[in-house]
């Protein structure tokens, strides 16, 4: 025992320390480079008839290339969506934009791993197209979705909706929730009283107004997922510069972030191989998130190509982020991009 009793309880060492990369946006998108390929995506959720009715998601994309020698860009392919979600989120409707014959087959389908695979059977004979990023992507961002509501509600009307819709026990489904991380309680169920968000500026760049898509203003209740591809050559090597960002509005009008990423990468032109990676954690709602960047690095020295079922493999449960591996598999498509790298 202590000489003069117990020692004293350090109370500020029981907390995870939040550094500030976990909570500083990168801003706007940057400049588009001479001699390349950006394709960006968005995805709006929006609730007509209020909380825990169907809800629909808008999903935009858009591919686009940008002379070397500085002239005007060139639109190489768009797509589009607009999709109706069950407070399941099953799919009660699905149209696109183009058309694809088994789309409506995808009516049913709950969002999530059975999403995916039904996707790879019905359409994957549009892979490495803007649509087929989208509609992949709804998975992650109707789960995401619902935490816009919160923004709108009080803490205690935002505690009544999560208990009535049941979250369930986290404990061990990514970083964040290793065993023991405080982003839990002891039921295993999410904190919203540590969660960190930041407030965001727009993803447009005013000296670039042609470096995004249009994208409908957010009014009112609404989440944004939105992702941002370059890619360009130097030397032997094919560069890659990635933003995602999951936000939604907020009453006093400002846009807040949950999630932010960047990722910068380069990758093997000939083989399709990546050969080296930095994921940047910009944005995350708790202090344990960061850690999943560094295990990112798993991937290097595998094919781009394997990506969309190599990253969940690789990189599951507490070895990954969910929202990073999403980030992850969409650059599946950049040796696809690449070949348009002319």
């Amino acid at each position: 025992m202590h000489p003069d009793g117990p020692p004293p309880i350090l109370t500020g060492m029981t907390k995870v320390q939040r550094f500030p990369l976990a909570t500083t946006s990168a801003g706007h998108a940057p400049l588009r480079r001479p001699g390349s390929i950006r394709r960006t995506t968005s995805i709006d959720a929006e609730w007509p008839d209020g909380p825990g009715q169907d809800f629909i998601l808008t999903g935009l994309a858009r591919d686009m290339a940008t002379p070397a020698d500085g002239g005007a860009p060139t639109e190489l392919a768009t797509g589009s969506f607009r999709l109706t979600l069950s407070p399941k989120r099953e799919i009660v409707a699905l149209e696109t934009v183009p058309s694809h014959p088994r789309a409506a087959e995808m009516v049913g389908v709950r969002a999530g791993g059975a999403s995916r695979e039904a996707l790879a059977r019905r359409l994957g004979d549009i892979r490495g197209t803007p649509l087929f990023q989208l509609i992949d992507d709804f998975a992650g961002a109707s789960l995401v979705a619902g935490w816009a509501l919160s923004r709108w509600m009080t803490p205690e009307q935002a505690f009544n909706v999560g208990k009535m819709k049941g979250t369930r026990d986290m404990t061990a489904v990514c970083t964040g929730f290793t065993p023991g991380s405080q982003a839990m309680d002891e039921t295993g169920h999410p904190r919203f009283d540590v969660q960190s968000m930041t407030i965001v500026l727009p993803l447009e760049n005013p000296e670039d107004p042609e470096g995004w898509h249009q994208m409908p203003p957010m009014r009112g209740v609404r989440f944004r997922r939105a992702r941002r591809i370059d890619i360009w050559r130097e030397a032997d090597v094919l560069k890659v510069d990635a933003g995602f960002q999951d936000s939604a509005t907020n009453p006093g009008g400002e846009r807040s972030a949950i999630h932010e990423y960047r990722v910068h990468a380069e990758v093997d032109p000939a083989t399709g191989e990546l050969v080296a990676m930095q994921a940047l954690p910009l944005i995350l709602p708790y202090a344990e998130c960061p850690g999943a960047s560094i295990k990112a690095s798993r991937m290097v020295r595998r094919n781009l190509a394997e990506f969309r079922e190599a990253v969940p493999e690789v990189l599951r449960a507490t070895l990954g982020c969910t929202h990073l591996n999403d980030v992850l598999r969409a650059l599946t498509d950049v040796p696809v991009l690449a070949e348009q790298l002319a």
